[in-house]
């Protein structure tokens, strides 16, 4: 019977461990993105200094769009990792619980939940980087040359 138990609580467990993989796959979009901010930061670093008037400007504005960015994501990241770990104590709890034979289930309920909450915040901040990335990308009209006809 003890055997059929830590195979229950096995199965139970497996549902945030799949969590624990999406939490795991945003974090590499993150990071990856995090890289690419980064590295703009020091082109636009390295061009600050040699630029001047309306240039100079614009690199400024950039660098503060960037700024925005990397704090956005290391807030997202932040989040993502809290809810991983908030993904990690339901798992053990839902061990123990099923090992020990006390009910702990509304614990694990709770740090489950409060996982899904810390996900759903980072994402919220992943929505909010994308945003301030499409600013930052926007093309000006006068490029765009829309009077033309071609």
């Amino acid at each position: 019977m003890h055997g059929d138990m830590i195979v229950q609580t096995i199965q139970l467990a497996l549902t945030p461990v799949f969590v624990l993989v999406a939490i795991g796959n945003i974090l590499n979009i993150l990071s990856t993105r995090l890289g690419r901010v980064v590295d703009r930061a020091r082109t636009l670093q390295e061009r600050h200094g040699t630029t001047e008037g309306p240039q100079h400007d614009m690199v400024v504005n950039e660098l503060r769009l960037v700024h925005r960015r990397m704090t956005l994501i290391t807030h997202a990241v932040r989040m993502m990792v809290l809810s991983g770990l908030a993904i990690g104590v339901t798992v053990a709890i839902l061990f123990l619980s099923g090992i020990s034979g006390f009910d702990w289930h509304t614990a694990a309920a709770m740090t489950f939940l409060a996982s899904i909450v810390l996900l759903l915040i980072a994402l919220v901040l992943f929505l909010r980087e994308t945003q301030v990335a499409a600013k930052a990308l926007r093309i000006p009209s006068d490029y765009l040359e829309l009077h033309r006809e071609i």
